[in-house]
């Protein structure tokens, strides 16, 4: 009986200490999501850690509006291109959500084409093509056949350094700062779209909430037409749409 008790004591101990080793992480504000190694995306689960940008809610009802318009094209498999994919959040909610659709995926960091890499494996889908590379230069073979492209590209301003420490110490750099006015990447997402997609196909594009005017001031010197700018469930700017 002593021994039992002993051993039950041991192993309350033990728990009690791995409780105590991820509070202790967590108060030093590493994201939950880094602890738990998983990330909630609208109907899937995402493997995440180090190295990859943690998906957002936000970017949940962005996504909403790429899978809209590739629900409303008539074609019977329309293609869909997801810019600086990160973890893979986007392009595996396009793929099985519109099971008919091809995706393709582009990420230029290792180490996030690497959780990317795993989620596509775990989720199966078929009709997605991920790829490590530039998306300024991704998928020539796709040029002028596209319906859809959609990218949540880094876009905070080299000096808006932003204050959670979740974000500022543990998301990737890379996926944070596009440049002195936030817009470098979203310039070069600008003219890959406009090479990729067919006469009528949509540009979707995630942002900052005080992004909106300059975007599509951006996208209409660009040749863009309709840009038009969408809020958040909060009410901040969030997505900008154009038509190719």
């Amino acid at each position: 009986m002593q021994a039992k008790v002993a051993l039950d004591a041991g192993i309350a101990g033990d728990i009690a200490g791995e409780i105590l080793a991820l509070v202790t992480r967590r108060a030093a504000r590493e994201p939950l999501q880094h602890i738990t190694g998983r990330a909630p995306f609208r109907g899937i689960e995402l493997l995440v850690g180090p190295g990859v940008f943690v998906p957002r809610p936000e970017t949940e009802q962005v996504a909403q509006f790429a899978i809209d318009a590739l629900l409303a094209n008539a074609e019977p498999e329309p293609i869909a291109v997801d810019l600086g994919t990160g973890s893979g959040a986007i392009a595996i909610a396009l793929a099985t959500e519109v099971p008919h659709s091809r995706v393709f995926a582009v990420e230029i960091s290792e180490e996030a084409h690497a959780w990317a890499a795993r989620n596509v494996a775990a989720f199966r889908a078929e009709n997605l093509d991920l790829r490590l590379g530039d998306l300024a230069t991704a998928f020539p073979e796709l040029d002028g056949r596209v319906a859809v492209v959609i990218s949540n590209p880094p876009y905070v301003p080299a000096d808006a350094v932003p204050r959670d420490p979740e974000v500022r110490l543990f998301d990737p750099a890379i996926a944070l700062y596009g440049g002195e006015d936030g817009l470098d990447v979203v310039r070069e997402v600008s003219a890959a779209a406009r090479r990729l997609l067919h006469p009528g196909g949509t540009l979707v594009l995630e942002h900052g909430e005080l992004q909106g005017e300059a975007i599509r001031r951006l996208l209409d010197a660009d040749g863009w037409r309709a840009a038009s700018t969408h809020p958040d469930l909060l009410g901040r700017d969030r997505a900008t749409i154009a038509l190719r």
